[in-house]
């Protein structure tokens, strides 16, 4: 309204000057309000410029401060069995992944870069498959224990690791505040690992290439997957619902909305990505060999649409690259990405 006001008053200005004005002076108060105006639309333009600030995170493309997204990932062991349930700090992960564990339970690895979670846990134990898949961000790995191949594998690739079996009571602690019995109350936080890490030594920067995004949201042309259901067992569910209105997904596992304990904020997914991989038991603990070295299918889903995919992974320690039918390597829409790991032909229901 103002703005019409203010237009309104020019144009009775200009008729009065163009009547008792000669036409050299006409001609300079048209220039002059021509450049006021330009002047007007070049702040507009340099506003809309500067409304990202600082620099996209590799592992999620959100932007933050420099200093946040050139400091080294954290990687951690989130406890899954149901009477570990919620976990703290989970929302504030970047990137997540859900393996199997020995049947019939899933155990997730949080990535964390931007963000410092004041409670984190409950934490549990490592698995060789945790590690193949870390050695790709090169982070500060958070754990308590694990099994012997993946503690073999942890002091050969000198990891920059925290042990809760081998660390004070500063570092991670049994949480008596949350109604959890041991082995699922190992609890931390994001101040205590970034201290530990450098009171280790550990490199404060990572070495690591992240994932590709789009620098705005953009929709699939794919199948539908608005409702994306991934069986793991009988009673181990994940299930993923859209939202079209904040075009995220909410999760739920085994048939309960899934919040961070911390706060109670819900779980949600801007990208999934269903990575198939081939899976076996490999002792009488019912401890997992999955094989993530190598080539396989895949699905990749945001935004209410989904597509085939095909995931390649040539050594241990090399990236996971993800690509679509015609060989192109996925764009990712900005936003925090679950990856859930699955054996060849799993039970899905994407509608």
């Amino acid at each position: 309204m103002k703005g019409r006001t203010k237009y309104f008053l020019l144009t009775i200005l200009i008729v009065i000057l163009l009547t008792s004005c000669k036409k050299e002076d006409v001609k300079d108060i048209e220039d002059e309000i021509i450049q006021e105006e330009d002047e007007q639309i070049e702040e507009v333009i340099v506003e809309e410029k500067n409304e990202k600030e600082g620099e996209p995170s590799p592992l999620s493309g959100i932007y933050a401060p420099e200093e946040k997204v050139s400091r080294r990932p954290v990687a951690v062991m989130y406890d899954n069995h149901p009477s570990a349930r919620w976990q703290a700090g989970l929302s504030k992960a970047e990137v997540i992944y859900e393996f199997m564990v020995e049947a019939p339970y899933t155990r997730y690895m949080a990535l964390f870069l931007i963000n410092d979670p004041e409670s984190i846990g409950p934490i549990r134990s490592s698995r060789p498959y945790f590690v193949s898949t870390l050695l790709e961000y090169d982070p500060v790995y958070v754990r308590v224990g694990g099994s012997p191949e993946a503690k073999r594998d942890i002091k050969n690739y000198k990891i920059a690791d925290i042990d809760g079996l081998s660390s004070s009571n500063r570092v991670l602690w049994k949480n008596k505040k949350v109604g959890k019995k041991a082995p699922h109350n190992t609890y931390t936080s994001m101040e205590a690992i970034r201290k530990t890490q450098l009171e280790r030594g550990y490199r404060e920067t990572g070495n690591y290439e992240g994932f590709k995004f789009n620098e705005e949201d953009v929709n699939l042309i794919g199948f539908a997957a608005e409702k994306v259901q991934i069986n793991y067992f009988k009673n181990n569910t994940t299930l993923y619902r859209y939202n079209p209105d904040e075009k995220v997904y909410y999760r739920e596992k085994d048939g309960k909305p899934h919040v961070d304990e911390w706060d109670n904020v819900p779980i949600v997914a801007k990208n999934i990505i269903i990575q198939e991989a081939k899976t076996r038991v490999i002792d009488n603990e019912g401890r997992l060999s999955i094989d993530i070295v190598g080539e396989g299918k895949g699905k990749y889903i945001t935004n209410g649409k989904g597509m085939d995919i095909k995931w390649v992974k040539k050594t241990r320690e090399g990236k996971t690259y993800f690509y679509d039918v015609t060989g192109n390597e996925i764009i990712l829409n900005p936003g925090v990405t679950w990856i859930q790991v699955v054996d060849v032909n799993p039970d899905l229901i994407i509608e």
